[in-house]
């Protein structure tokens, strides 16, 4: 999707695997990213990787199997793995196949249902959480997350986090909008602005900024109660 920020993103990476790992492939797995960190030259990438690896069968019906989890920071051997409709939508469509077989053709795009469900939920967590900041850069990614959240609603889509704030901004949709180009400076470079003491001050003092932004996703969640599913529910053809 082209929103790759060093200090910011996560790589996801999904490997689906055509036999269930044993148990043996699983405990070396489950701490192969940091391995590879090891020896790879700067810049180093792969602790960034975030994502699972599972069987294909096990992942395309939603059911139990051995599973290899990497998550932020963390790792663990699981029993069941599958995606939001926010990542599924953009493995579909802006995934990028690195090996094997393209097996997208038989999964199917989230509906608008979905969709809109997903963005409730972050809305809560960001309505419970959200309301008292830290000094980290990174809280004003909750802003970029109620631009995606609006956008989703409006066109049944998903974009990445950064355009989303720049689609608000050129709507006029948000009503803290010099809290929100700030925002998508501090993206831009988060490697920049971690230590500024102006920005973490900035971030510390977020909680308001944000909560107003929420307030025009909660009229946007209010104004699509009664949502008409698109023709998303339909397979893929290529």
């Amino acid at each position: 999707m082209n929103d790759f920020k060093p200090g910011w993103s996560d790589i996801d990476l999904l490997c689906l695997t055509a036999e269930t790992i044993t148990d043996e492939q699983a405990r070396k797995l489950v701490n192969l990213r940091q391995t590879l960190s090891f020896y790879e030259k700067q810049p180093i990438y792969f602790q960034y990787f975030e994502g699972a690896i599972v069987a294909w069968p096990a992942f395309k019906s939603r059911s139990c199997t051995k599973v290899v989890y990497w998550g932020t920071g963390k790792q663990r051997i699981d029993h069941i793995y599958s995606l939001d409709p926010f990542s599924e939508y953009s493995l579909i469509q802006n995934g990028i196949l690195l090996h094997g077989a393209d097996i997208r053709a038989e999964l199917c795009l989230p509906s608008y249902t979905a969709l809109r469900q997903a963005v409730i939920s972050h809305y809560d967590t960001i309505r419970k959480y959200a309301r008292n900041t830290s000094g980290s850069v990174y809280a004003c990614g909750w802003l970029l997350d109620i631009a995606r959240g609006i956008y989703t609603l409006r066109t049944g889509s998903v974009i990445a986090k950064t355009k989303a704030g720049v689609w608000a901004l050129k709507q006029r949709l948000c009503p803290v909008e010099h809290d929100l180009k700030t925002a998508l400076t501090v993206r831009n470079n988060p490697l920049r602005y971690k230590n500024d003491p102006d920005i973490r001050e900035w971030a510390a003092a977020l909680g308001p900024s944000i909560q107003r932004f929420a307030d025009v996703l909660e009229a946007e969640i209010q104004q699509t109660a009664q949502p008409v599913d698109h023709a998303m529910g339909n397979k893929i053809h290529h």
